[in-house]
């Protein structure tokens, strides 16, 4: 299902960035992207249209045609044949990072020596240790640099958030977040399966930890109760699948979340594929439980629907603009990207975004992911090594 989501927002933002371009401002934002990977013109490309403090100024790939191609495609500027010829191009300000998983630290680090500020995909490094490691320059450097967990700047997180912390509905109990692709969705050819590239389905299905720790609140679990990963036939140290029971303390009082990641998630009677299965969380507290469905793509459809155990009643909210946090800025058609395009301007130009996602929440989040993985016995993943030769994107 998360593929379709994918897909489904190429469409919606062709078709409603098409009609939102706007002019640029002689002091634009100039952002250059490293790789020719698919995501872009859902996560950058698109959403730089209708922001007038942003221009999309060079597209880089290891291979110069592809890159030269999409540039003609997208009426980028510049192409360029290497990442390095785009870092040392002192007309970009900022970076989108959108390679392999396993070479999103190396790349971070190299466009942080080279000045530029980076909006980095998620996740964020291949482990704990290369996200401090980061973390670290981007502020001995002064510069922004952020994991692009692109739902939480969306209004639909904010009004759950709130909805939790209000303390209405007393302390959360329990969370359980799942995500999942139908089997053969994602063809075996895919980096996401490749050990060498940090692939696994945790790795990209992240958004399960990120979701279960945005409303517990909370950085780190006390403890990984327990994690079973179904490790894929072709290569047994990458997981097709993920189940884990994380523990959290909230100032002594213990909250138990569940999480599942799939990528290959087994159809229905055998042959029907589960497109209902969007990825969604539930949260449950004192006096009510809360359930987010479609929380990573909330722009295309989602629901917010409250059950409260003290009146047996449920009601059923849905939020596309404003919010507790945006307030009157944004627009129903905005995506999730463009609501997080619009923050990471914000915070590159000196302002205080309503949403950002912290340099720790993002260490934190790489530590949850090592721990999980350790502790299912596949170990946590590696950086790409620089004797693999990777996809030439």
């Amino acid at each position: 299902m998360a593929m379709l989501l994918q897909l489904t927002t190429f469409i919606q933002q062709y078709v409603y960035e098409r009609g939102h371009e706007v002019p640029k401002a002689p002091d634009a934002l100039r952002i250059g992207i490293l790789s020719t990977a698919m995501i872009n013109s859902a996560a950058l490309i698109r959403p730089a249209a209708s922001h007038g403090g942003v221009i999309v100024s060079g597209i880089a790939s290891r291979n110069l045609q592809q890159a030269q191609e999409d540039a003609r495609k997208y009426a980028i500027p510049k192409a360029y044949g290497s990442y390095d010829e785009l870092l040392n191009e002192p007309g970009i300000d900022a970076v989108y990072i959108s390679l392999p998983n396993g070479m999103h630290g190396t790349w971070a680090r190299k466009a942080l020596q080279a000045g530029k500020h980076v909006l980095l995909e998620k996740p964020f490094t291949a482990n704990a240790d290369e996200a401090r490691s980061i973390a670290k320059l981007a502020q001995e450097k002064n510069l922004v640099l952020v994991e692009a967990f692109h739902w939480q700047f969306h209004p639909a997180a904010h009004v759950v958030k709130a909805l939790i912390d209000s303390g209405k509905y007393g302390p959360v109990l329990r969370t359980c977040a799942k995500m999942t692709t139908p089997s053969g969705s994602i063809p075996r050819s895919d980096i996401r399966w490749e050990y060498a590239l940090a692939g696994g389905s945790l790795m990209d299905m992240t958004y399960v930890i990120s979701s279960t720790r945005y409303y517990v609140n909370a950085g780190t679990p006390r403890e990984v109760v327990e994690a079973k990963a179904r490790p894929t036939q072709n290569d047994p140290r990458v997981d097709e699948a993920m189940e884990a029971t994380l523990r959290f303390d909230l100032g002594g009082r213990m909250v138990e979340s569940k999480i599942y990641s799939d990528m290959d998630r087994a159809n229905l009677f055998g042959f029907i594929p589960r497109i209902w299965e969007t990825p969604s969380i539930e949260i449950e507290t004192e006096h009510a439980v809360i359930y987010f469905y479609n929380f990573m793509m909330p722009h295309l459809y989602h629901y917010i629907q409250v059950y409260d155990k003290r009146t047996g009643r449920t009601h059923t909210e849905k939020h596309y603009s404003g919010g507790p946090q945006w307030n009157n800025r944004g627009e129903s058609w905005w995506s999730t990207y463009r609501y997080q395009l619009e923050a990471f301007v914000d915070k590159v130009r000196g302002r205080e975004p309503p949403h950002w996602v912290t340099l720790e929440s993002s260490i934190a989040q790489m530590e949850t992911i090592d721990t999980i993985y350790e502790k299912s016995g596949l170990g946590k993943r590696q950086p790409t090594p620089e004797s693999v030769d990777p996809p030439r994107v």
